[in-house]
């Protein structure tokens, strides 16, 4: 795909603008992966937060992450007339496959990308189903889309959005962060809507936490979650040892990480693309250790057998040694 256009967001997220010349198949909200540098050993998910038969071009919108690999080539390097590579549109994260007539969408921070996509489709196609966003920032500077918010809620009133800071609230904004007397007030009928969430990992946590004391089924919750650990996230009674190679290493990481999280925050060697489960580009072989995994779609019986994980998809609790 050629990039058109590229748009600042806020101070560190850009919208890059893609024309496609064939025809490019994606549910609102699904993602897809992005050839770094052009380097098919370099790929990285990002949200499509353009909306299918209604957005102008293919987009996604990046935040820039200090060292981020990914994110500083696509904001600072790419420029319009460069063309990237896309894979086929993925993930399950898409109101088309969690239908419902009544909807509760939170999202903190660059999470509200696949938020927006989905909103723009429900508001034109099921325009009577009833959608209410939450989204939280640290600052009412922060906010992603705001114009294209303001449009689309004032085009559908059936889509009621509430706006969060968490430092400086302003007019039209709530102060603070998301609880349980806002959810219960905002919206009684919780237990009876679908709730689709994405953000950073504390957020997450908490958004799950108070869904499931506010009586929302599990069946009805759904996530899309992006988070990597850093040096600064681990502490003495909160580590494991993560040990791996010839001769051996060990290092520390926080119990609970992804082995992805904990190999990329110490710099060592993994191949990532989609991070969910999905391409298997990330497969390792474990030798020993307690984890638990959420997703092996990719691998065989027998790579199962021999211990290969999904690293994005291994959550670590208690030391792990590596092949």
């Amino acid at each position: 795909m050629q990039v058109h256009s590229i748009q600042q967001e806020t101070a560190d997220v850009w919208t890059l603008n893609l024309i496609n010349h064939d025809f490019y198949p994606y549910q609102p909200g699904q993602f897809a992966l992005v050839s770094i540098d052009n380097s098919n050993e370099t790929l990285r998910a990002y949200t499509l937060s353009s909306s299918p038969g209604l957005s102008r071009f293919i987009s996604i919108s990046v935040r820039r992450l200090p060292g981020g690999v990914g994110s500083g080539w696509l904001t600072q390097a790419v420029r319009p007339g460069n063309t990237l590579w896309l894979s086929d549109a993925q993930g399950e994260f898409s109101c088309l496959q969690h239908p419902s007539e009544r909807y509760l969408m939170l999202a903190a921070g660059c999470g509200v990308t696949p938020i927006i996509a989905m909103c723009r489709w429900l508001a034109v196609n099921r325009p009577r189903c009833d959608v209410q966003v939450i989204y939280s920032v640290r600052h009412p500077d922060e906010v992603i889309f705001a114009e294209q918010w303001s449009q689309l809620c004032a085009a559908h009133p059936q889509l009621q959005l509430t706006l969060m800071a968490e430092h400086d609230a302003r007019r039209g904004f709530l102060s603070g962060r998301i609880n349980a007397q806002l959810l219960q007030q905002s919206v009684p009928d919780i237990a009876q809507r679908t709730v689709m969430t994405c953000g950073p990992a504390p957020y997450m946590a908490q958004v799950e936490q108070l869904c499931q004391q506010l009586g929302v089924p599990a069946a009805r919750f759904h996530q899309e979650q992006f988070h990597t650990p850093t040096p600064g996230d681990v502490g003495s009674e909160t580590s494991l040892a993560l040990r791996i190679g010839q001769p051996l290493r060990e290092f520390r990481v926080p119990i609970g990480s992804t082995l992805l999280a904990a190999l990329e925050m110490h710099k060592l060697p993994v191949t990532a693309a989609c991070r969910a489960g999905v391409c298997g580009s990330c497969k390792t072989r474990v030798l020993s250790g307690d984890y638990t995994t959420s997703s092996s779609m990719t691998l065989t019986p027998n790579e199962i057998a021999q211990g290969y994980v999904l690293a994005c998809s291994c959550q670590l609790q208690g030391d792990v040694t590596l092949a």
